[in-house]
């Protein structure tokens, strides 16, 4: 009998890979803060002793949901400015509040807010772009999850840098910093092709290849960047980034709702990974990222919330519900995107986008144990004839009961373990009498 630190004992085990793989009255062993075995209940009790052992029997356990895209400071802006079109959301109310309020404390109290609702919604990694990312890598590093923290860059002056060059060198100062982090990993975050100019861009993808890191940017959003962008240069904004030579599979394409069929040919071709915000989209009326289309010619389709002041929330499972809802009525197919690939855009396939693959996304032995348990039990779950349409389209992020990440437990029976809820409110509240 081996010695480990924590068994697991569940209803359904849903490993992600190998995929459509559901495992029924399975346990996991974890120990050190990773995945050593995924075996029958039966024999779980036999083959080890673990210092903690849960009963879960009611439950599915799954790999933690990873939210491909964010701007988690701006959950102090949740709400703001609500009912507006994208581009008089952004000059008229969001970059002015941002001009007026934004600072370190800010960008802090907005992060731990943000980590305290990902974790109790069964989100243990995320990937942002934002301000003063330092303060989000000590939001993050209290909290415990893991995540990607950009390297913003933008053409314009904000409160933490001037121009692109101040971006770029404090953001791989940051970088650097984090080199031995096991929990947290960096991207470059170039804003848009709408705020960058080329000459950033070019040093970013040198610069990406150099330091083996992803690129994240919010392309093709909405029709009115893209027609811009053809008159005043002729080109449309990714054939812009092609030829400065950014598509490529460092490439995280956030939105991508205005695309043609040679684009998605190019994106497939380049290794691009596209990250769908559906309900972002809805909400700005940005359009629809032909996720169907975009899964059939080959690319990996990860899955995002955005920011709170633009959905309002950082809820992966109605994110996942609205994805798959609105592929099928985009593609005019009732078959399109299932509960199985919507499950998949969340946990694997935005790993793989992060480059973070061969560590999360996926209960596998030798992974991190980044490890959520939903209660599928009670009158609106039941009764369960396939768990995984249950999770994508009757479940919500109430139904999380206990998060793991690399093995240590963050959310337990929906009590946070390492924040304090009510600190966080009361800042939440402070900055609510300050913005409004």
């Amino acid at each position: 009998m081996k010695n480990i630190d924590t068994l697991l004992h569940a209803r359904w085990v849903i490993p992600i890979e190998p995929a459509e793989t559901v495992l029924e009255n399975h346990s996991i062993a974890i120990h050190e803060g990773r995945i050593v075995e995924i075996l029958p209940s039966s024999e779980a009790q036999s083959n080890y002793q673990a210092t903690t052992q849960l009963e879960l029997g009611t439950h599915a356990l799954l790999p933690g949901l990873i939210n491909s895209h964010g701007h988690m400071a701006m959950n102090l802006m949740r709400g703001m400015a609500d009912d507006i079109p994208l581009m008089d959301w952004l000059n008229n109310h969001i970059w002015p509040a941002e001009q007026q309020w934004v600072s370190a404390e800010f960008v802090h109290d907005g992060s731990l807010l943000a980590c305290a609702e990902m974790l109790r919604s069964g989100t243990t990694c995320f990937n942002d772009m934002y301000f003063f990312p330092e303060e989000t890598v000590r939001a993050v590093e209290t909290a415990g999850m893991r995540a990607s923290v950009g390297l913003i860059v933008i053409d314009f002056p904000s409160a933490w840098a001037q121009d692109a060059d101040e971006y770029l060198n404090k953001g791989i100062e940051l970088h650097d910093q984090l080199h031995n982090n096991s929990l947290i990993t960096t991207a470059f975050a170039p804003h848009a092709p709408y705020t960058v100019s080329d000459a950033p861009l070019s040093r970013i993808a040198t610069y990406a290849e150099e330091m083996d890191i992803p690129i994240h940017m919010h392309v093709h959003e909405i029709a009115d960047e893209v027609n811009k962008a053809v008159k005043s240069t002729g080109q449309r904004p990714l054939e812009r980034l092609e030829n400065l030579g950014l598509l490529s599979p460092r490439l995280l394409a956030v939105h991508m709702t205005q695309l043609n069929d040679d684009e998605i040919t190019k994106c497939a071709e380049a290794g691009v990974h596209v990250v769908h915000c559906p309900e972002s989209n809805l909400k700005l009326a940005s359009g629809f990222c032909p996720v169907h289309d975009l899964q059939q010619a080959g690319i990996n389709v990860a899955l995002g919330t955005d920011g709170a002041a633009s959905n309002n929330d950082l809820d992966m499972f109605a994110e996942m519900r609205t994805a798959a809802l609105l592929a099928k009525a985009v593609a005019c197919d009732a078959s399109a995107v299932s509960a199985e690939q919507v499950l998949r855009m969340a946990t694997i396939n935005g790993a793989k986008a992060l480059g973070l693959d061969k560590e999360i996304g996926s209960l596998e032995v030798g992974k991190a144990a980044d490890v959520i348990a939903v209660d599928l039990s009670g009158i609106e779950t039941e009764p369960v004839y396939n768990p995984v349409s249950q999770l994508v389209y009757s479940a919500d992020r109430t139904r999380v009961t206990d998060v793991w990440v690399a093995g240590r437990h963050l959310l337990k029976e929906r009590i946070l373990t390492t924040l304090d809820s009510e600190e966080i409110l009361a800042k939440a509240r402070q900055w609510q009498a300050k913005l409004k």
